[in-house]
């Protein structure tokens, strides 16, 4: 429920003592006020009202009808106006709970029924922003395949020899990492335990770095680690690219040679 201003409700409260004040005095009825021009002065004001006879007509019988006297106040006759044409009764005053008549725009707060956003939101629609983007990106890089192909000759190899292994036996370049682990570990802890270690820390990242900025200066322990980790594994790919020859034997290839095809 809608607070009532402070304001207002002393105004409602002197306008109540007023009232009672002319029930208590004796007042004299507003017909008379009306046939003589102007409506008569409260018995407690000085200064003479300016409030036409029949407002002050109308609201006696609304005060009389909210306190239960309605049926006297329809039963009277309504004051004759001061012109001496046709009587007509006062228009219906639509009182609200106890009886008030406050209009509602006098009591409701301004903040309440305006909704202004003034902060601005860092947000933007998938199209055409991000669809736009991603466009152009893969018309870029689809122009740089096609020129690099025309440049350089990548033929691909002779088939397979199920008789010939060939030595070394490396696996695809983003393997190489978990190939160079097994010469330095057990099979069970290169290929199951460190990857499962890695795949549980990841699936814990979110909650164990819970800063929710996104400025690398403000995310010094996540580009850290992330930072070794990629570094731990660059270096193993590296190693096992280009320091590997037959029998997966260390070597240097500036001196041995190059045990490896891109």
């Amino acid at each position: 429920m809608t607070e009532i201003p402070e304001h207002l409700r002393k105004r409602a409260e002197e306008a109540r003592k007023k009232a009672e004040a002319k029930k208590a005095g004796g007042d004299a009825p507003a017909e008379g006020a009306a046939s003589g021009g102007e409506s008569a002065a409260p018995a407690g004001d000085g200064a003479a009202s300016r409030i036409p006879a029949h407002l002050l007509e109308r609201s006696k019988a609304a005060k009389d009808r909210a306190a239960g006297g309605g049926a006297e106040v329809a039963a009277a006759a309504p004051a004759a106006p001061v012109g001496g044409g046709v009587a007509t009764a006062p228009p219906p005053v639509a009182t609200g709970p106890g009886g008030h008549t406050q209009r509602l725009l006098t009591v409701v707060k301004a903040g309440s029924i305006q909704d202004v956003k003034a902060t601005p939101v860092d947000k933007v629609h998938t199209w055409p922003h991000l669809l736009a983007v991603e466009f152009v990106a893969a018309l870029a890089v689809t122009a740089f395949l096609l020129i690099f192909s025309v440049f350089v000759n990548a033929p691909l190899l002779a088939l397979a020899n199920l008789n010939e292994t060939p030595n070394p036996a490396k696996a695809p370049w983003y393997f190489l990492g978990l190939q160079e682990l097994l010469t330095m570990f057990h099979p069970m802890v290169a290929g199951v335990t460190i990857p499962g270690i890695g795949i549980f820390l990841l699936i814990l990242a979110p909650y164990i770095d819970q800063n929710p900025s996104q400025k690398p200066e403000e995310r010094k322990f996540a580009v850290s680690l992330f930072t070794m980790f990629l570094m731990f594994w660059a270096v193993l790919t590296i190693v096992s690219s280009f320091f590997r020859g037959p029998g997966y034997n260390f070597v240097f290839p500036w001196t041995d040679g190059l045990f490896f095809e891109l």
